[in-house]
């Protein structure tokens, strides 16, 4: 995820303690981890979206072929039902995910980086980097 508040050239490595480096990479790993779960989000809301259609499809055909009975449980007990407590829908899962969790935790991510590295994203890897190249160099 690009942010807009990188200050420093790209590469540059900001001088923090190790605990402050293991500190902010553990808030960007958590972050990661958080879009990891909106994908997960995404794909229920989409894979939940295409068994609705399916569904509607079959309302249909059940009414083609005489069976409004079973018709009529599909339009009235399956396809106005909502994923969690009957009425939350897959999409308001996943809107109140990213509007919560995720947005509280990208906010929280920008300021550690912000107030520890001036901004900077991926200090620990920037630091492997470097060492790696570095030992590369030496031999």
């Amino acid at each position: 995820m690009a942010t807009d508040d990188t200050s420093t050239e790209a590469g540059a490595v900001p001088d923090l303690t190790d605990a402050e480096c293991t500190a902010l990479h553990e808030v960007e790993l958590g972050l990661e981890w958080f879009q990891r779960a909106q994908g997960s989000l995404l794909e229920f809301h989409h894979a939940t979206g295409h068994g609705m259609d399916h569904l509607r499809e079959a309302e249909t055909l059940l009414r083609a072929i005489g069976r409004d009975d079973l018709a009529d449980a599909i339009r009235d007990d399956l396809l106005p039902h909502g994923v969690v407590d009957e009425d939350r829908w897959s999409y308001d899962v996943l809107e109140n995910y990213q509007g919560t969790l995720l947005a509280e935790s990208r906010a929280l991510e920008r300021r550690v980086r912000r107030e520890l590295a001036d901004g900077e994203r991926h200090v620990e890897e920037r630091r492997q980097e470097r060492e790696w190249k570095e030992r590369s160099s030496s031999r």
